[in-house]
């Protein structure tokens, strides 16, 4: 069943450009998911080191150059993976936008691989969104995407006002 377009919610929103509020809290939800899989990998590793080495229960420490390299790869791949594979991430679809190339397609993998180090390297390259015409990141301009609603998962091209 299709919802009713009305004037008000998330159907007047359907494929227009997310905003500079929208797409925060988008980011701050994904980066919780990955802290949250981050502490639950290092368990998970304490855990197995238990079953193999016997006591104390540890969880590994590595170093911190190694620490960094490995939250890299799991941020990147986190959103690279969540982008090819649905258009969207958990906080994405918390919020209710997904990444899309201009004509309204998933990205495919290595777009979407350059367009999450982007975004991991350089966060605040989100606050070029209010100054762009299209609400675009600096990611959004070299990788060229875009972050829309997509409230009923559909491939909905953006509208032009």
């Amino acid at each position: 069943m299709t919802p009713a377009a009305s004037a008000d919610g998330p159907a007047r929103l359907q494929g227009r450009p997310a905003g500079l509020v929208t797409r925060a809290l988008t980011a701050v939800t994904d980066t919780l998911v990955v802290l949250g899989i981050a502490v639950l990998a290092g368990l998970g590793f304490g855990a197995v080191r238990l079953l193999v080495l016997g006591p104390p229960f540890e969880v590994p420490r590595p170093s911190d150059w190694l620490t960094g390299a490995l939250g890299f790869a799991l941020a990147v791949g986190y959103l690279a993976t969540g982008w090819t594979a649905t258009g969207t991430t958990v906080g994405g679809r918390l919020m209710g936008v997904r990444v899309a190339d201009r004509s309204g397609r998933r990205l495919r993998a290595g777009r979407a691989l350059l367009r999450a180090a982007l975004c991991v390297v350089l966060p605040l390259g989100l606050l070029w969104a209010p100054l762009s015409r299209r609400d675009a990141s600096i990611a959004d301009v070299v990788v060229r995407s875009a972050v829309v609603y997509d409230w009923y998962g559909r491939r909905v091209r953006r509208r032009r006002p």
